[in-house]
């Protein structure tokens, strides 16, 4: 029997079950907050050498790329490796960098979202890397930073900058068991009033900034209501997230406020469109109200600046697609059952691969999309076992059908 046999892969990866959790636990004990990525970048160096790699890279941005084979369809798995931070320590019932292992699970910051991926894609490199040399394809375990933050951005990088342009990305986000082939876009827009200051003892000297946004919001809270639908992806989304205002002291009048807007963009929205949109509202425009959307200009943990605009188009792989169908029916020789094909709530790094760049791009990773930010965050050690054995045998299915 060959040893690509999705029978051996599922035995080879439940032999690395110990190693799969227990890397986890120390990816996890390294605490990586979006910016600061650098000391577990430096873990998976030695690690990803241990693990068999021809090769690892870590870019002028900070992202971390080993290669396994030089030949073939090209195959790259992501995973970011920077979490959120831990929020109120007090809702955590553990130590959220402890990364205990407890009850066929590990506990801690990013253990779903998305360490786990990273601890599957470590166990596959080293069932990959144990098979018969050379490989009839080539694989790709990017470690990718400052997603967080900006997602896509690290990917946006690795495409212009890097000239990696893979044939295939599979994303490693968690997705409770199923297969995703897409998301809703997401964008960020500030929506700035002009005022005039005065002293707060004679308002009416004034033209209160804070008093001409009011109406916009309420303006906000009913377009919500109204945004299109698609049968997949589901309903476009405006959530206002935070509300600022200057003023030369607390006892002055406000002159500029400004509302930010969390804008999830479902099938055949457009940033462009969403711009307008907003901008013909009838209150902006009484308001003379300017709609922006924010330039990201963070320094990555190598401090490099990479600007990019805060918008991140919706993408959706067509079910039909020969990948999807390879993973499909890999999935269903695996593990003996159907999956589930579906989307994420959330937003990924395919906003770049697929939505900015048209690489075909699924999603499969170990972990539930609820844990994401969530304190008591966990992965279950079977997920792992599962998501390794589907990386590692994956593309023997594309290789056998070409």
């Amino acid at each position: 029997m060959s040893k690509s046999h999705p029978s051996i892969i599922m035995q080879k990866a439940e032999e690395y079950r110990d190693y799969s959790a227990n890397v986890l636990s120390s990816l996890i004990k390294i605490p990586s907050v979006s910016g600061n990525e650098e000391k577990i970048v430096r873990f998976l160096e030695k690690e990803f050498k241990k693990c068999g790699a021809d090769d690892v890279q870590i870019d002028d941005f900070g992202n971390i790329i080993a290669r396994l084979g030089n030949t073939g369809t090209v195959v790259a798995y992501d995973a970011h490796i920077d979490t959120v931070d831990i929020g109120e320590e007090k809702q955590w019932d553990t130590d959220p960098f402890s990364g205990e292992i407890k009850d066929e699970k590990v506990y801690g910051r990013g253990a779903s979202d998305q360490k786990a991926g990273m601890a599957s894609m470590l166990t596959a490199l080293k069932i990959l890397a144990e098979m018969k040399k050379p490989l009839p394809f080539t694989a790709y375990f990017v470690g990718s930073v400052l997603e967080e933050d900006c997602d896509g951005l690290c990917w946006q990088y690795i495409v212009k900058e890097n000239k990696l342009r893979p044939d295939l990305v599979i994303i490693t986000e968690p997705t409770d068991g199923k297969i995703n082939r897409g998301q809703r876009g997401r964008m960020e827009i500030e929506v700035v009033v002009e005022g005039v200051s005065c002293h707060g003892s004679a308002p009416e000297r004034g033209d209160n900034a804070i008093y001409k946004i009011a109406p916009i919001i309420t303006a906000l809270e009913k377009l919500n209501d109204v945004l299109p639908i698609d049968p997949f992806l589901g309903k476009g989304t405006l959530a206002a997230s935070r509300l600022r205002s200057n003023s030369p002291s607390l006892c002055a009048v406000a002159d500029k406020a400004a509302i930010y807007i969390d804008r999830r963009l479902t099938w055949g929205e457009s940033p462009e469109q969403a711009v307008k949109q907003l901008e013909s509202l009838p209150e902006i425009k009484a308001a003379n109200a300017s709609v922006q959307i924010p330039i990201y200009e963070r320094p990555s943990w190598r401090g490099l600046v990479y600007p990019t605009p805060k918008k991140y188009p919706t993408w959706i792989m067509a079910e039909d697609h020969q990948f999807l169908k390879n993973a499909v029916k890999y999935f269903e020789s695996l593990f003996k059952s159907k999956p589930v094909v579906d989307k994420w709530t959330f937003s990924t790094n395919g906003v770049a691969s697929m939505g900015m760049f048209d690489i075909p791009t699924f999603g499969f990773g170990p972990g539930m999309e609820k844990m994401a930010h969530a304190p008591n965050e966990y992965a279950a050690i079977d997920d792992l076992c599962r998501c390794a054995a589907f990386y590692a045998g994956f593309p023997w299915e594309i290789v056998s059908r070409e």
